[in-house]
């Protein structure tokens, strides 16, 4: 018997029926739930792993929260346990590694993403907003809009609709926030920061123009009106070479007055430190801030 004719996620039943034995079971497949399968010829994704469960999956099921979330791209760190919603009048699956929540999704609130059902960009950001906090919340909206997965209509219709559910009042504070152009979910945590410390807001992808009035770099976040520019600075930076064209970069910027902050890892955690030496830098400019 040969394994080419099973698709690269099946169930038992798929793998008996193909003619498959124990033994090649057992070399083929990793078990991801009860008599579900991905084959280890395939990278033991999330998508992998969700695309097996589908299967098994009473009718209406789609995968949600932090799952569905990082299906789509955005930036979650845990998809442990995988999170599925089924309509009230659905058999509840219990399995190990599989949080049931019980919904009634309307026709909207359920999309296919890559052949998997998940809740849909706007039902899945108000369902995170119950238990993220603020700035991830933020960084999560950015990374759905961004993809193409959350639109400002959508989610204003889904908020419209979502009366007094948990998550609801703080989902709609963050809305006007969001926007397509935040490029890492770093960016979307310092631009909340700032904001949330009543700060001005600051502008996304910033340009910076040469004498000829030509856009020539655009920094992550600052303020054309002060020219200051805010920087985070990834891990992609370390490289010699994207090294040598920082060093370009901030170097015209500098050219044409900007003033250039830079954080990296080391401030993720020192959030009270970068919202100061923003605050300073636009004092040291001239901006009137009202500040305690």
């Amino acid at each position: 018997m040969t394994t080419a004719g099973l698709p690269p996620t099946y169930t038992r039943q798929d793998a008996r029926a193909a003619g498959m034995t124990r033994a090649q079971l057992r070399d083929d497949g990793v078990r991801i739930s009860r008599g579900v399968y991905v084959s280890k010829a395939l990278p033991l994704t999330v998508h992998a792993m969700c695309r097996s469960l589908v299967a098994v999956l009473p009718d209406g099921a789609a995968f949600s929260h932090h799952t569905a979330a990082g299906l789509m791209g955005a930036p979650v760190r845990d998809v442990d346990p995988l999170r599925i919603v089924v309509p009230p009048d659905s058999p509840r699956p219990r399995r190990r590694g599989l949080r049931v929540h019980v919904r009634d999704l309307g026709a909207a609130d359920r999309v296919v993403h890559r052949g998997v059902p998940v809740t849909s960009g706007a039902q899945t950001w108000l369902d995170l907003a119950a238990d993220t906090p603020p700035d991830e919340l933020v960084a999560i909206g950015d990374a759905l809009v961004r993809a193409g997965h959350l639109s400002a209509d959508a989610l204003e219709r889904r908020l419209a609709r979502a009366g007094r559910v948990r998550g609801v009042v703080l989902a709609r504070r963050c809305a006007p926030i969001l926007t397509p152009l935040a490029a890492s979910r770093l960016e979307s945590l310092i631009r909340y920061w700032l904001v949330d410390n009543d700060l001005p807001a600051p502008e996304v992808q910033v340009p910076v123009f040469d004498h000829r009035g030509v856009a020539v770099v655009h920094g992550d976040l600052g303020y054309s009106r002060w020219k200051i520019a805010v920087e985070y600075e990834g891990r992609q930076h370390a490289g010699w070479r994207q090294f040598g064209r920082d060093i370009d970069r901030y170097s015209f910027m500098a050219s044409r007055g900007w003033l250039v902050l830079r954080f990296g890892a080391l401030h993720l955690g020192r959030r009270d430190m970068v919202v100061d030496r923003v605050a300073d830098a636009l004092l040291s400019r001239g901006a009137a801030l009202r500040r305690a």
